[in-house]
């Protein structure tokens, strides 16, 4: 019995003095916290999306106080609420050029054939797992509809053909879109960026037509019509460089397939002059070019 005394005491002093000594450690080891971090916070939309760079708008409101961010940063608040918060904080509003997803397909059901029927979950990222999703074109676009899904701002919805459609408008840049799509078919694109490459296919030659009739087949003229190596060919697909003077449509017009296009706000993808036009409204089935 007095063993046992013994030793509830000695735990009780050891318990004693490790408290003391957090106690100590919390007083000399804490950091008094900005109040206005809290303040900044509360002026955010508190959706978390890390379209500003930081993991969520606790810490984006930490930076800002911090001074190493400016409100603009953030694509989700209005205009007023960033200008409340920069006078809040006493700082420079701040300019950052919108981010908007973008979708690197246009083969809808309308223009693109699949070579098997997928029968499971309704799911692009289900069906990838199943001999690719059945898609003719292995790179091309599923059209479950799960990046209309796990959009929290209703920017992205499908079109009538399978097709995710992004309202650039409702569109935060938050990569949600980028990370679910499981053909990378998603990126994120300063608004400025109109010139575009509408396909991911990697084969070259036409025989890629047979399967999608606006597909990439590699012929390479909007690279040879780009000035300042503009566009160059990677892996049979051309790839833009942004940080060269892209605004032109030269390189559009003479693409046979329209997978290279003109982004404009109110008309949508622009095709060039020498593109195929599409007339087909219904789905595109097997056995049919």
């Amino acid at each position: 019995m007095m063993t046992i005394l013994i030793a509830l005491a000695a735990l009780g002093c050891l318990t004693l003095v490790l408290a003391i000594l957090l106690i100590a450690a919390n007083k000399k080891l804490h950091v008094t916290e900005d109040p206005r971090i809290d303040t900044v916070e509360a002026m955010l939309p508190s959706v978390n999306c890390g379209a500003c760079g930081y993991p969520g708008c606790r810490q984006f409101a930490e930076a800002l106080v911090a001074g190493k961010a400016l409100p603009g940063k953030c694509s989700v608040s209005t205009d007023e609420t960033r200008a409340a918060i920069a006078r809040f904080l006493g700082v420079a509003l701040g300019a950052e050029e919108k981010r908007v997803a973008r979708l690197a397909c246009a083969g809808g059901t309308n223009v693109a054939r699949n070579r098997a029927r997928y029968h499971g979950v309704k799911s692009c990222q289900a069906a990838s797992l199943v001999s690719g999703g059945g898609k003719a074109c292995f790179w091309g676009c599923l059209g479950y509809g799960d990046c209309e899904v796990v959009c929290g701002f209703d920017a992205i919805t499908m079109n009538a053909f399978a097709l995710p459609v992004v309202d650039i408008d409702k569109c935060t840049a938050c990569g949600d879109c980028v990370e679910v799509c499981p053909k990378d078919l998603f990126s994120l694109h300063h608004v400025s960026h109109r010139l575009w490459v509408n396909c991911k296919n990697l084969e070259q030659g036409e025989a890629v037509l047979e399967e999608c009739q606006v597909a990439c087949t590699a012929c390479g003229k909007c690279a040879m019509d780009a000035a300042d190596n503009l566009i160059t060919m990677v892996n049979n697909l051309p790839v833009v460089n942004y940080s060269k003077n892209h605004h032109t449509r030269i390189p559009i017009q003479r693409c046979p397939t329209g997978a290279i296009v003109w982004l404009d706000d109110q008309l949508g993808a622009i095709k060039g002059t020498e593109s195929k036009k599409i007339v087909r409204k219904g789905q595109r089935r097997a056995g049919i070019t």
